[in-house]
């Protein structure tokens, strides 16, 4: 019996929770706001002390950890894009209108980059992500042609023992059919399901065709420091 055509998921999952058009509004205001370079940090004594809620990219080398915040923000060199895996070789602080900020933290896997380097700025990663006290939530970037990979899994288990809230947004959503995206969209869900810090809802994107960037921004816009009233 032939397999019946599933619908394309939308760009949030599961669809009840893709923020209305309130919070897709406040998002884009908030992100049409000023967006500044603050600290770029290498060594633990770099990091900026904690202040404004933090938003923190994780993800493989060339997963579009970059691409995306240069997305959110409506910039283009914002964050520094690169096609050589590893060229994010520190933590990246950017304040977004003094209310949010975004951290950009450097790739795992392959990277250009000495095996002695790699193993400082991993260490530095995790001292980050277990130790913040302004890290509100950490968006782990999946590639949506590859779904969760070993890579991955010793990350999702650093964030469940550290007891961080953390999102998956699945990358690159244009470059993937829409029955094999349905499915894993399916797959990453279930293995979510088993992580006691993961949160429940998957945002699909894709910076380059603008695909849920909107409900991206919505969704961040709620963990953002208040407006300050004139």
């Amino acid at each position: 019996m032939a397999r019946v055509a599933e619908a394309p998921p939308g760009v949030v999952h599961p669809p009840a929770q893709a923020p209305d058009a309130d919070a897709e509004e406040a998002g884009r205001k908030l992100f049409a706001g000023p967006c500044d370079f603050v600290a770029g940090a290498a060594v633990e004594t770099a990091l900026p002390l904690d202040g404004l809620p933090e938003i923190a990219f994780a993800g493989r080398s060339n997963v579009g950890k970059s691409t995306l915040i240069n997305a959110l923000t409506g910039r283009t060199t914002l964050a520094r894009v690169s096609h050589t895996p590893g060229r994010t070789q520190q933590l990246n602080f950017f304040d977004l209108a003094g209310r949010l900020m975004l951290v950009d933290l450097p790739g795992y896997g392959f990277a250009a980059a000495s095996k002695r380097d790699i193993e400082r700025w991993t260490g530095l990663i995790h001292l980050y992500l277990r130790g913040r006290a302004s890290l509100r939530r950490t968006l782990l970037l999946i590639d949506a042609r590859h779904g969760i990979k070993e890579p991955d899994r010793p990350l999702l288990t650093l964030l469940d023992e550290a007891a961080v809230s953390y999102q998956v947004v699945l990358t690159k959503v244009d470059k993937v059919k829409p029955g094999e995206l349905a499915d894993r969209v399916a797959a990453v869900a279930a293995e979510l399901a088993k992580h006691v810090a993961a949160h429940p809802v998957i945002h699909l994107t894709s910076a380059h065709e603008g695909i849920g960037i909107a409900a991206l921004r919505g969704t961040l816009s709620t963990l953002a420091a208040p407006a300050q009233s004139r």
